[in-house]
C-alpha cells in the first residue's frame, strides 16, 4: 500500500474556493519544507496561485500537475488522444448539446414574445451560461483521477527524490488549469528563460488506466537528445505499461502545452474501435486513483531525473 505523505483525498477532497486552496497550499508548504525543500507560492493571472517547490531557475526538469478541482458536468470530459474521428465527434456532440439547449429555450421565447431579438438573447444566455458552468460551476467532489492523481504523484516523487539529485528538479502545482491553463501560462511568463530549456513533465489524470502515455510537444519531438531521455521510461510493469507517443495524431489538452519542452502524462484504458480513452472525469464517477500507477510513475520520473533511466 502506497503511503501518501498528505492524504489529499481525505484531507483536501475539493480544492476550488480560495479558502480550500489556501489550506491545501499551507499543508504542502509545511510538508515540502519538512523534507528540506524551499517552497513558495507565486501569484499569477486572474488570482491564480502556483506552488513552487525547489529552485525554478536552476532545475533541468519541472514535475508538474494542476491542483484545482474541476466543475461537475452532466457528461464526462471524454478524451481519445490518438483517435481523431472520435475526438472530433465528441467535440461536435458537446457543442450540439449546448446549441440544443439554446434552441430549447430560444424557440419558446420567440413564440411567447414574437421577438427574434429576445429569442436570440435567451439562447445566447443559455449557451454561454452552460459554457461558464462547465468551467466555473460547482466543484466536482469526485476528482480522484482529475487531478488528485497528478498531485499525489508529484508529492510522492518529491519525497522519493535522492537529496543529491534534488537540484535537478523543481516541482510545481499549477492553479486554474480548468479555467484555461491560467496558472501554467503565468508560470511560463514568470520563468521564460528557464523554461526555454527545461523538460516539463506534467501529470494530469494518471490514476485510472493500465496504459500510461507520455505526449511530448512538437518542439520536444524534434530534439533527439531529450527524446532519448524520455524513451528511457518506456517499459512494461506487470499489467501496466509506459509508452511515448510522438508520431501520428496525438492530442492531450493540459498544462504542458504552454512549454516548449512540455510532456503530458496521463493514464488510459483501451477499447476496440476507440483505442486509448479517458472517461468519467468531471463526473461523480471519477473515483479511481490506482496507487500502482503512482508508484510506477514515481519510480520512472525519479530515474529519468537522476539519469539512471535506461537509454
Amino acid at each position: 500500500m502506497l503511503h501518501e505523505p498528505i492524504d489529499v483525498l481525505a484531507q483536501f477532497p475539493v480544492r476550488k474556493t480560495g479558502k480550500q486552496k489556501k489550506s491545501f497550499r499551507e499543508a504542502v508548504t509545511v510538508y515540502a519544507e519538512s523534507l528540506g525543500y524551499p517552497c513558495r507560492t507565486e501569484k499569477g493571472g486572474f488570482g491564480s496561485r502556483n506552488i513552487v517547490i525547489g529552485d525554478p531557475e536552476e532545475a533541468d526538469f519541472l514535475v508538474t500537475a494542476h491542483y484545482d478541482t474541476p466543475a461537475r458536468m452532466l457528461f464526462p470530459n471524454l478524451i481519445t488522444p490518438c483517435n481523431p474521428l472520435t475526438f472530433i465527434a465528441y467535440q461536435i456532440f458537446m457543442i450540439g448539446i449546448f446549441f440544443a439547449a439554446a434552441f430549447a429555450v430560444g424557440i419558446p421565447v420567440w413564440f411567447l414574445t414574437e421577438s427574434s431579438r429576445f429569442a436570440f438573447l435567451a439562447g445566447y444566455i443559455v449557451y454561454f451560461g452552460l459554457l461558464f458552468l462547465m468551467m466555473f460551476g460547482p466543484a466536482n467532489p469526485s476528482n480522484a483521477n482529475d487531478n488528485t492523481s497528478g498531485v499525489v504523484t508529484v508529492l510522492e516523487t518529491l519525497r522519493s527524490m535522492p537529496e543529491n539529485q534534488r537540484g535537478k528538479v523543481c516541482f510545481v502545482l499549477f492553479d486554474l488549469e480548468e479555467a484555461g491553463l491560467i496558472g501554467s501560462s503565468s508560470y511560463r511568463k514568470a520563468h521564460k528563460k528557464a523554461t526555454d530549456r527545461q523538460i516539463v513533465l506534467n501529470l494530469d489524470c494518471v490514476g485510472d488506466g493500465d496504459e500510461m502515455v507520455l505526449f511530448p510537444v512538437k518542439q520536444l519531438c524534434a530534439d533527439r537528445e531529450k527524446m532519448l531521455l524520455l524513451c528511457g521510461c518506456v517499459g512494461r510493469f506487470g499489467s501496466k505499461t509506459i509508452a511515448v507517443r510522438n508520431k501520428g495524431f496525438r492530442v492531450y489538452p493540459s498544462d504542458q502545452k504552454n512549454f516548449p519542452y512540455g510532456v503530458g502524462i496521463a493514464a488510459f484504458r483501451r477499447k476496440k474501435g476507440v483505442g486509448l480513452y479517458c472517461a468519467k472525469i468531471h463526473t461523480a464517477k471519477d473515483t479511481t486513483l490506482d496507487q500502482t500507477n503512482v508508484n510506477i510513475l514515481r519510480a520512472a520520473l525519479t530515474s529519468l531525473i537522476s539519469g539512471t533511466a535506461a537509454q
